[in-house]
């Protein structure tokens, strides 16, 4: 396990370890304080209407607020 300060002077075979799937936990003195893992990409983009016809926006949707509510959320 390597220290903080191993890990500044190594930090490229560090993250070349992460990316390989290796567990790299990196410690502060001689107490673990930090684990260095891969990112995931991203998957790809979303499919358009994905949630379609799972919800539902009512006309009162576009309705303006009432007075009381519309004064709690502009304070």
């Amino acid at each position: 396990m390597p220290t903080v300060h191993e890990a500044k002077t190594n930090l490229s075979r560090l993250i070349e370890q992460a990316e390989r799937g290796e567990d790299v936990v990196i410690a502060r003195g001689k107490t673990p304080v930090v684990r260095l893992v891969l990112v995931q990409p991203h998957s790809g983009a979303r499919p358009l209407g994905l949630f379609k016809d799972k919800y539902k926006i009512g006309p009162e949707f576009f309705e303006p607020l009432p007075q009381d509510e519309l004064a709690a959320w502009e304070a």
